[in-house]
């Protein structure tokens, strides 16, 4: 993987920049599994940078909750307990809802075919059992509908939320399967397609404690 910071150059960003971006994506794709330990050495050698963008990306995300310090220079994906998901619920309930609303007000035919191409996407993913897709389109569905509230924000906030569940969703994927996975995508579109605010808000809640409430299964099942 030694390509990252030609790749950092071929698209104008700074080493650092990239190097920031590649970890954060991994973190919130479940690349890296909650409790797993990072060394910058590691991540040198894996991304075929030098050490200070490392440094600098591992103190970005470190700020951000996505990453914990363990001192003496150990760092590790952090591993949610029960406390932990309740809050991140409360905290998706309070956000995500208002921005699919803010969202039907604002939407034009446009954005509902790129959401509706999206899900389209994530329907195959589904389909074949193919978990990083499925990862993947379902984030860019919910990145494209927060984008359209137009409220940066709100929408930076939602995306901190999600770097912190992102790796436990994906040790989720993999108990339960793509198939068994909630998908309220549907009746969201079908509230954006008749600008029903109220309707978009109802579908984004039950998205959001179904998405979770698997997290919550998952943990409570490792206590038993």
């Amino acid at each position: 993987m030694k390509t990252q910071a030609r790749r950092a150059e071929s698209v104008g960003l700074p080493a650092h920049e990239q190097v920031y971006r590649d970890l954060r994506e991994s973190i919130l794709f479940g690349v890296f599994k909650p409790g797993e330990a990072l060394t910058i050495q590691g991540l040198v050698e894996r991304l075929g940078v030098g050490m200070t963008p490392v440094r600098e990306a591992l103190r970005r995300l470190t700020a951000e909750g996505a990453l914990l310090a363990l001192g003496n220079r150990r760092i590790m994906v952090p591993e949610l307990d029960l406390p932990a998901v309740e809050e991140l619920i409360e905290a998706r309930l309070a956000l995500e809802p208002m921005l699919a609303k803010k969202a039907a007000i604002r939407i034009k035919p446009e954005d509902i075919d790129l959401l509706t191409a999206i899900d389209e996407r994530l329907d195959q993913a589904i389909e074949r059992g193919d978990v990083p897709l499925y990862l993947r389109e379902n984030h860019a569905f919910h990145e494209a509908l927060n984008r359209l509230a137009e409220a940066p924000i709100l929408t930076a906030m939602i995306e901190g939320l999600w770097l912190r569940f992102g790796p436990s969703l994906r040790i989720v994927c993999g108990q339960f399967g793509t198939k068994n996975l909630p998908d309220r995508h549907k009746e969201l579109l079908a509230a954006l397609k008749l600008g029903h605010a109220e309707g978009a808000m109802k579908a984004m809640q039950d998205d959001v404690v179904q998405g979770m409430d698997m997290i919550r299964q998952s943990l409570l099942q490792d206590q038993v």
